[in-house]
C-alpha cells in the first residue's frame, strides 16, 4: 500500500492540462504563473522551438518535390492534403489520414495537428475580438442558448493576452470590431486602397480594414523577454517560425510556464478519459495511454483544464464515464457533442483590374483587407440568421511567385521580374447556428489504436448557410463591381464542414445546467474543477477568427480557477 502511494504522489499534481495548443499553452503559462504544479499533456511528439523546424529555412529547391507532395502522398491522405497549409515544408505537422481514424456519418473534414505546439504552429495567425453583439446576438434572435459572459467581462483579457502575445493592427474605432493592444499595423497595397475608399463612398455599414494578426512588427520588451523578434515578412509561418515573429504555444506561452519551474510536459500521452471520484464528487485525475507503448498511466491533480481541441475535448468528456455519469463527464443534460458549429468558407470570388501599373508593394504580409459583418448586426433584417466577415487580397500575377513557375535562362529570369496584372481574391467567413443535430458521438463497435472508441461526426450544412453564401457572392460581386474589377467570378467550392478549421461548440457556455455543460467561467457546472477553454466551450461562432477568443477565455478561467483553489471551493 505503501509502494502505491508514493507511486501516486509522484503523479500527482496542482493542476493538469490536456492539450498544448493554443488554449492549452495560456493554461500552461496562467497556472503555472500562480504558482501551480502542472502538467500538460501532449498526445503527440515533442517540438522545441527553432530546433525542431528542419524546413524553417530551406530553399523552395531544397525539397525533393520543390514543396509540392506527390501524388502517392495526396491518394493516401484525401482529407489532410486539402489544408492549403500542407506541403513538403508542413507535412511533419499534420495528422495522415490513417493515424486517428474517425466515422464520417456526414462528410466532415477533420483536420488536426498532433505534436507539442498543436495547431498553433500551422494556424492563419488573425485575431480579432469579439464584439457586445456577438455576445447578445443568442439572445436576441433565439439561437442556441444565451451566452453566460457579455463583451465587457472578456475585454480585460483580450487585453492581457494581446500585450503578451503581440498583435498587428490598427485602431478604427469599429463597434461590430473592437479595438485592442495593437502593434504597428501592416499596410493595405495600393488597389485594396482604392477598393476600401470605393467601399466606403458606397455603403455606410461597410469598412475596409487592415488585418489584425499575431505578428511581431515592432517587438515590445514583454517579446523580447520570451525570446522572440521581429516578423520578418517570409510567409513561411506554417513550417515554424525561427524568429518566433509569430506567436506559438513554442515560442511563448509554454517556454514562459518552464521558466517558473512549475511546468512538466509530457508528450506522446493520449487521454483516454478524466478519472471521476463519486465520493468525493470531483474529478481527481486522468487515465493516459501511451502513444507508442499503450500502456496506461493515472495522473491526479487538484484542477483540470482540457484543452484538445474542439472535437478531441468532446471525445474526451464523452468517454470519461462513471457510474455518476454513464453518458459522459458533466452530462447530466444529454447535450454533450451537440450544437457543434464552424464556420462557412464556401463562397469565393476573383476579379481582375486594369490599372496601376506601377504600383507595387513590398514582402509576404501575413494578413490581408478585412470587412466585419455587416448583416444582421443591429436586429434582424435578412431571410437568413446573422451573417459574414469578409476577407480579400489584391496582388499582381506572376511575381513573387517563382517557386512555382516554370522555366529555365533569361527568358525565365525575365518572366519573374514582369509584375504582370492585377488580381483580386475575395473569399467569406460566415457563422453557422448551433443545431443540436449537428453533433459528434463515439462510436460503439469502432476504437483506435489505443482502445478510445472513435469519433463519429455528423455535421452539415443547412439553408441558412446556403442563403449567406449567396448573399456574400452578390454583395461581393457588387462591391468589386463598384471598385472597378472586371472579369468577376463567383464561386461555391462545396467544401466539407472541417476545412475551416474553427470547429466550436458540443461542451457549449451558458446560464443553465439542463441547457448547457459549462458556467459564465468555463467550470463543468456538475464537476467544478474542470474547465474547457477551447473551441468545445462555444456557445456560438461568430464571425470572427476564434483563436484569440480561446486564449483570453483561458487566461479568465485560470485566474477563476486558482482563486477558487485557494478559497477551498475545488
Amino acid at each position: 500500500m505503501n509502494i502505491i502511494g508514493d507511486a501516486k504522489a509522484v503523479r500527482s499534481y496542482d493542476a493538469i492540462v490536456i492539450g498544448s495548443g493554443i488554449s492549452g499553452g495560456w493554461a500552461a503559462k496562467e497556472l503555472c504563473e500562480k504558482g501551480l504544479k502542472t502538467l500538460v499533456l501532449e498526445r503527440g511528439r515533442d517540438v522545441r522551438h527553432i530546433v525542431d523546424y528542419p524546413s524553417a529555412t530551406l530553399n523552395p529547391w531544397d525539397f525533393p518535390h520543390r514543396n509540392r507532395m506527390p501524388d502517392a502522398f495526396d491518394q493516401e491522405n484525401p482529407i489532410a492534403t486539402k489544408c492549403y497549409a500542407l506541403d513538403e515544408g508542413t507535412k511533419q505537422y499534420f495528422v495522415k489520414d490513417a493515424e486517428h481514424p474517425y466515422v464520417q456519418e456526414k462528410p466532415f473534414d477533420w483536420i488536426r495537428g498532433y505534436q507539442v505546439g498543436g495547431k498553433s504552429l500551422i494556424w492563419a495567425r488573425q485575431t480579432q475580438r469579439w464584439s457586445r453583439f456577438d455576445f447578445e446576438a443568442n439572445a436576441r434572435d433565439g439561437i442556441a442558448v444565451d451566452w453566460p459572459i457579455r463583451y465587457e467581462d472578456i475585454a480585460p483579457w483580450y487585453s492581457h493576452v494581446e500585450k503578451f502575445v503581440g498583435i498587428s493592427g490598427n485602431k478604427d474605432g469599429l463597434e461590430t470590431l473592437p479595438d485592442g493592444e495593437f502593434l504597428k499595423p501592416w499596410e493595405l497595397n495600393c488597389l485594396e486602397k482604392h477598393i476600401q475608399k470605393r467601399v466606403a463612398e458606397s455603403y455606410r455599414d461597410r469598412h475596409v480594414i487592415i488585418g489584425r494578426c499575431a505578428h511581431l512588427t515592432e517587438p515590445q520588451q514583454i517579446h523580447y523577454d520570451q525570446g522572440r523578434a521581429q516578423c520578418q515578412a517570409r510567409h513561411l509561418c506554417y513550417r515554424g517560425c525561427p524568429y518566433g515573429g509569430y506567436f506559438s504555444s513554442n515560442s511563448s506561452t509554454l517556454p514562459w510556464a518552464a521558466k517558473t519551474g512549475n511546468l512538466t510536459l509530457r508528450p506522446f500521452s493520449v487521454v483516454h478519459s478524466i478519472i471521476y471520484d463519486d465520493a468525493k464528487g470531483k474529478a481527481t485525475g486522468v487515465r493516459v495511454v501511451d502513444t507508442n507503448t499503450k500502456q496506461m498511466t493515472e495522473y491526479y491533480a487538484r484542477v483540470i483544464f482540457v484543452n484538445a481541441a474542439c472535437l478531441n475535448t468532446n471525445l474526451i468528456l464523452l468517454n470519461s464515464t462513471s457510474k455518476r455519469f454513464p453518458n459522459g463527464l458533466g452530462n447530466d443534460s444529454g447535450l454533450l457533442g451537440h450544437y457543434v458549429a464552424f464556420h462557412n468558407y464556401r463562397g469565393s470570388l476573383n476579379a481582375t483590374y486594369d490599372g496601376f501599373p506601377d504600383g507595387y508593394f513590398y514582402g509576404r504580409r501575413p494578413t490581408t483587407a478585412f470587412m466585419p459583418n455587416f448583416r444582421n448586426v443591429q436586429k434582424q433584417e435578412m431571410d437568413f440568421q446573422r451573417g459574414y466577415m469578409v476577407a480579400f487580397s489584391a496582388s499582381r500575377s506572376g511575381w513573387q511567385r517563382g517557386a512555382g513557375t516554370e522555366g529555365f535562362g533569361a527568358e525565365f529570369k525575365d518572366k519573374l521580374s514582369d509584375p504582370g496584372g492585377w488580381h483580386v481574391y475575395m473569399m467569406m467567413q460566415g457563422e453557422t447556428i448551433p443545431k443540436y443535430d449537428n453533433h459528434v458521438r463515439l462510436s460503439k463497435d469502432q476504437k483506435d489504436s489505443w482502445g478510445i472508441p472513435q469519433l463519429v461526426t455528423s455535421v452539415g450544412y443547412d439553408d441558412n448557410d446556403v442563403k449567406s453564401m449567396k448573399d456574400f457572392l452578390e454583395q461581393g460581386a457588387d462591391m468589386l463591381e463598384k471598385a472597378g474589377c472586371k472579369t468577376i467570378s463567383p464561386y461555391d467550392d462545396h467544401r466539407n464542414p472541417g476545412l475551416d478549421i474553427h470547429e466550436m461548440g458540443g461542451v457549449r457556455m451558458g446560464r443553465d445546467p439542463k441547457t448547457s455543460l459549462l458556467n459564465g467561467h468555463n467550470q463543468l457546472h456538475l464537476v467544478k474543477n474542470v474547465f474547457v477553454t477551447d473551441g468545445a466551450a462555444m456557445t456560438s461562432t461568430g464571425t470572427q477568427n476564434p483563436s484569440i477568443t480561446f486564449m483570453a477565455l483561458t487566461a479568465r478561467a485560470a485566474d477563476y480557477a486558482v482563486s477558487e483553489l485557494k478559497k477551498k471551493n475545488l
